[in-house]
C-alpha cells in the first residue's frame, strides 16, 4: 500500500525576521494552496493512503474541503498542542504506520522537528518557512508527483534519495538536541523570540554543510568553505581579528560578518562548546539554555534524515517511461 504522510507547520514562515529583516511571509490561504496542488500531485500518480497532521488552523483539513481523492485519507490520532513536538509525533507515527515517505511544509526547523521522529522514511521538503536550506523552492504539484513516485517505488531510491548529515549537541553523555545545518551559540541567556538574526549576539557557529545561494548561517560559511570542498562540517568563532565575510544574514539583511577562526568540523569529532552560560540555537531558533557547570558537545554526524531530491526523481521517473502510457 503505497503510503504517504503530510506534515504543514501553520507557524512556518511567521517568525520576527519578517520584522527585523524581510523575512518571507507564507499566509494560511497560501499554504492551503500548497497543499491543494500537492493532492493533485499524489492523485494523479495513484497512491493509496494519506495520512495527516492535525494543527490547530486545520490546514489539511480545508485543502481537502470539496476535493474527491481517489486515495483514503486519515488524520492521525493525536493531541495538538501547537507546538514542535507535534511534528515529531505525528512523523513518528506515521513511520510506524509504515508511510513510504513524508511531505513537509516548513522551514529548516520544521524538518529539524520531523526527522527526530520520521527515522529512515524519506522525506519530499516542501520550503514555507524563513530558514529553508534543507527544504526546497518548488512548485508544489512537482512535490506531490515526486512523492507519489517515491512512494509508488517506482524508481529505485538509490538514485533519487540521500543521506543527509545532522549536528548533535551532548550533554553529561546524553543526545541533548539536534540540529540539520546550523548550531549557533548565542550569549544572550534567555529564548525570548528564538529566532536568530543579530549577528551581534553570536559567539560561534557549527554548521553540518555550507550553502553559497543561502540565506543565514550556512551562507556564511559558505564564504570560508564552498559545497564542493566539504568534506564535513565547519566551526566558525565570531568576533574581530581574523576576517570578514560579506553574507545575507537574514532576507534583505546582507552584512559583513566578523570571523576570529575558523576550521573544518570531520565527521564525529566531538567539540566543546567554550561559552558557558550560552543559549543553544537550532536550525535558527534559540532552543534550550546552558548552565555555567555543564559542558555541551558538538559534533555532525551522517546520521540525517533521508531527504528526496525533487528534481532528480522527476527527472528518473520520466526516462523510465512513467508519465507515458499506450
Amino acid at each position: 500500500m503505497a503510503t504517504v504522510g503530510i506534515i504543514a507547520n501553520p507557524a512556518s514562515g511567521k517568525d520576527i525576521r519578517r520584522l527585523v529583516a524581510h523575512g518571507r511571509f507564507v499566509p494560511n490561504e497560501e499554504k492551503i494552496s500548497i497543499l491543494k496542488r500537492l493532492l493533485a500531485g499524489l492523485d494523479a500518480v495513484g497512491i493509496d493512503r494519506l495520512m495527516l497532521m492535525p494543527d490547530g488552523d486545520a490546514l489539511c483539513r480545508a485543502a481537502l474541503d470539496g476535493a474527491s481523492p481517489s486515495f483514503d485519507v486519515e488524520f492521525v490520532d493525536m493531541p495538538i498542542f501547537n507546538e514542535e513536538r507535534d511534528s515529531t509525533r505525528a512523523a513518528r507515527a506515521m513511520a510506524d504506520a509504515g508511510a513510504d515517505c513524508i511531505v513537509t511544509l516548513g522551514g529548516d526547523g520544521t524538518n529539524r522537528a520531523v526527522a527526530k521522529g520520521s527515522g529512515r522514511v524519506p522525506l519530499v521538503a516542501v520550503s514555507t518557512g524563513t530558514n529553508n536550506v534543507f527544504p526546497t523552492v518548488v512548485e508544489p504539484t512537482s512535490a506531490g508527483l515526486a512523492a507519489g513516485v517515491v512512494a509508488r517505488g517506482m524508481i529505485p531510491p538509490a538514485r533519487t534519495v540521500q543521506t543527509t548529515r545532522r549536528l548533535e549537541v551532548w550533554m553529561d553523555g546524553e543526545l541533548r538536541d539536534i540540529a540539520l545545518i546550523d548550531v549557533a551559540i548565542s550569549r544572550e541567556r534567555f529564548i525570548g523570540s528564538r529566532a536568530i538574526w543579530d549577528m551581534g549576539t553570536i559567539d560561534e557557529i557549527f554548521l553540518s554543510r555550507t550553502e553559497p545561494a543561502a540565506t543565514g548561517l550556512s551562507a556564511i560559511g559558505a564564504r570560508l568553505l564552498s559545497a564542493s570542498e566539504d568534506g564535513a562540517g565547519l566551526r566558525m568563532r565570531l568576533g574581530e581579528g581574523g576576517t570578514t565575510v560579506l553574507a545575507p544574514v537574514a532576507p534583505g539583511k546582507v552584512e559583513p560578518v566578523g570571523i576570529r577562526e575558523w576550521a573544518p568540523l570531520p565527521l564525529g569529532e566531538e567539540v566543546e562548546i567554550e561559552l558557558v552560560p550560552c543559549t543553544v540555537a537550532l536550525d535558527g531558533e534559540r532552543s534550550f539554555t546552558v548552565s555555567r557547570d555543564q559542558a555541551p558537545r558538538v559534533k555532525v554526524t551522517p546520521d540525517g534524515p533521508m531527504l528526496v531530491s525533487i528534481e532528480a526523481t522527476l527527472r528518473e521517473a520520466s526516462a523510465a517511461g512513467a508519465f507515458r502510457s499506450g
